[in-house]
């Protein structure tokens, strides 16, 4: 839990977890748990990104104390790049969302180098969460950040933040990202 609300994670398969690495924080401080049906589980650092780089970070739980409905999952990564209008899902404990990727163009100017984007913020998973390409049903991204923008109300003359879409690091640069036989690519 993070003082903001909850953070998630996806299962890999072979006892890795991906989650966002502002969520996991600074491991070394934090020694993050993995949660699984209110059991908790410690883990071990693969690697960990940072959120102004890479906001990644790979955990590890010894396979053999998860449950087997788990241990026998294996998370593939899509191939193919986001694509605007393209429907997907976001998939958290609570709830799987439909929403769609939104052009880049409909990102604000100073937050264009966050251009894969889904376009409902209030109800699709915080960070960490899974956002997966609904036809090929791969992992198509780890959710990281909002994207908001300053604006004024013309009623008010308030200055408010509205928020605009929800960014989410792209399987290229989670394949990027995950050492070497951490997934099977089919």
């Amino acid at each position: 839990m993070q003082t903001w609300g909850p953070g998630y994670g996806i299962y890999l398969g072979k006892g890795y977890f991906l989650t966002a690495a502002h969520v996991a924080g600074r491991t070394w401080v934090t020694r993050p748990k993995v949660a699984i049906s209110g059991e908790e589980f410690p883990t071990r650092v693969v690697k960990e990104g940072q959120l102004e780089a890479t906001d990644l970070t790979l955990l590890a739980v010894n396979e053999a104390l998860l449950p087997m409905r788990l241990r026998l999952r294996r998370m593939r990564l899509c191939d193919a790049l986001p694509r605007p209008g393209e429907e997907v899902v976001t998939v958290v404990p609570e709830a799987v969302v439909r929403s769609r990727i939104i052009a880049p163009e409909r990102i604000p100017v100073g937050a264009r180098r966050f251009n894969t984007a889904i376009a409902d913020v209030a109800k699709t998973g915080n960070s960490g969460s899974g956002v997966f390409d609904v036809k090929q049903r791969c992992l198509l991204g780890i959710m990281s950040r909002k994207i908001s923008q300053k604006r004024t109300n013309p009623i008010t003359r308030k200055e408010e933040t509205q928020d605009i879409a929800k960014y989410f690091v792209p399987a290229s640069e989670i394949a990027a990202f995950l050492p070497p036989g951490t997934i099977d690519q089919r």
